[in-house]
């Protein structure tokens, strides 16, 4: 029933809308809601268009400094109605302090239906009844929270896991007690010693994560594959990051290939999620609590940080077109307004509101025009996976200067053998492939990129070096070049 309804010929601006007008009425009575004069903004002609006027566009640093803290501080009614029990502690893939985001009873409420949503989903999958009663296996971070007094700080994963939704309560793995461990390898060591015990059907977490989970019971159980181990596992919801550059490497530890269901599921809020098979795009939740702005990601919008420039065009779903990154915002029932969440997106069907997760607002390079997405960067990495026979893990890349021009710095990981030079050739070719404006700064400024392969376990190393070992934390696709100094320096040491 579920699954008919989040099918429904809905009309998807209207939902929009009242979804709009539904999130300035809960708060037109706190603090932001009366400093921005929320209750004209609903009387206005045109609601939308008197919010985008009177609201400024926020990034983290801002709405945190002016809004945030205070509710960080246990004060009520700030930029969303009642006190905030709950904050999401959120670092990405920067080296900057961890954010403090947000996370209201609305926004857990509206996480649990998109995920009954999502659920609601998978008979479109042509399951066995039998199916629907197996194990779900979480990978995610620690379920211990911070106790700062008033409030509670910790991973996302975490904050869910203390009550999952009561129709996973039964299957839920590994269970509170195992996710509740602080350190990481303890929590693998304690899920590999009951992996015997469980019937899993279906995998959720980043696939870093959920791969050195997987190969850790492989290893310890003698397995040929985990199928051996668990016959009935048919589904991978995944997300965080593209799941595509890590197929190959986690396809060999199957006796088949699963379903994979993408999944967009930010500190945020849940966006979106593969709803249907034959796609790899993800439906936007037009009416889970969540209003989306878009600007054009170009030129013209940003500057070369990544931020937006104060005359940049911001767009409604009714006004996008496909094929087109934009710099997605958004405004919550977690008291996000005109919130620059940091990722690109390109719609793939607007009739259905599908999309893809192209990048990061400050994760690509462009050092004198080439405009390199992460989106172009792992299509790149598939290809010379695909030439050379290659598993790739993980990789990260900087932008550095070479012989009074510019170059791309690459470090992949593989634990087979290749040739620096030879592998540097070719993702030099597929990147002109899928990129044509690398192609002509190619033939300008841009010398030809700098490729070191090293063993993937230095990847996980450096995690362990950051204190970011915790089954959440995702490695920088791009790094800015202080980061990428210190990164350098650690290989460096730890291939002596």
């Amino acid at each position: 029933m579920l699954a008919k309804q989040f099918d429904a010929p809905w009309n998807p601006i209207q939902l929009q809308t009242r979804c709009l007008l539904n999130l300035l009425k809960k708060a037109e009575h706190t603090d932001f809601g009366k400093h921005y004069n929320f209750s004209k903004i609903l009387a206005a002609a045109s609601p939308l268009r008197a919010y985008q006027e009177r609201v400024p566009i926020h990034d983290y640093q801002r709405i945190f400094d002016e809004w945030w803290h205070r509710q960080l501080e246990g004060e009520a009614d700030v930029s969303w109605r009642g006190k905030v029990k709950f904050f999401a502690l959120s670092s990405g893939t920067s080296e900057a302090a961890s954010k403090y985001i947000p996370i209201t009873p609305d926004m857990r409420r509206n996480m649990r239906h998109a995920a009954l949503k999502m659920f609601a989903c998978l008979p479109k999958y042509n399951l066995p009844p039998s199916f629907f009663t197996k194990d779900w296996l979480m990978i995610g971070g620690s379920a211990t929270l911070k106790d700062l007094g008033h409030c509670y700080a910790g991973d996302l994963s975490g904050i869910n896991a203390k009550k999952p939704p009561f129709w996973i309560r039964k299957y839920y793995k590994p269970g509170t007690n195992i996710a509740r461990l602080k350190n990481w390898d303890e929590r693998v060591e304690a899920i590999t010693e009951l992996a015997p015990k469980w019937d899993i059907g279906v995998l959720s977490g980043i696939p870093s994560w959920v791969q050195l989970t997987l190969e850790r019971i492989i290893e310890r159980h003698q397995l040929n594959n985990i199928h051996e181990l668990w016959p009935n596992l048919r589904i991978f919801a995944t997300g965080g990051v593209a799941f595509e550059p890590y197929r190959k490497s986690f396809e060999n530890l199957l006796a088949h290939p699963l379903i994979y269901q993408d999944t967009y599921l930010a500190s945020e809020g849940f966006i979106a999620f593969q709803a249907r098979p034959g796609t790899s795009s993800m439906r936007l939740l037009l009416n889970n609590g969540i209003f989306y702005e878009f600007i054009p990601f170009n030129e013209k919008n940003f500057d070369e940080n990544g931020m937006p420039l104060p005359h940049a065009k911001t767009l409604c779903l009714e006004e996008v077109e496909e094929g087109i990154d934009y710099a997605l915002l958004i405004t919550s029932c977690a008291g996000a307004w005109r919130y620059l969440i940091g990722d690109t997106v390109k719609f793939t069907d607007k009739r259905r509101s599908e999309i893809i997760i192209t990048g990061r607002t400050k994760h690509f390079l462009s050092l004198c025009g080439e405009h390199l997405s992460v989106d172009n960067m792992n299509t790149a990495i598939q290809g010379i996976e695909k030439y050379f026979n290659l598993d790739v893990k993980e990789f990260t890349v900087c932008g550095v200067e070479k012989d009074n021009h510019f170059a791309h710095h690459w470090y992949i990981g593989s634990n087979q053998v290749i040739d620096n030079n030879e592998l540097a050739h070719r993702l030099d070719q597929e990147l002109m492939m899928v990129n044509d404006d690398y192609k002509a700064e190619r033939s300008a400024m841009l010398r030809p990129p700098i490729v070191e392969i090293i063993s993937n376990e230095l990847f996980y190393d450096w995690q362990r070096h950051t204190g970011r070992m915790n089954g959440q934390s995702k490695f920088p696709r791009v790094m800015k070049p202080q980061q990428f100094a210190k990164w350098k320096a650690f290989v460096a040491t730890a291939n002596v």
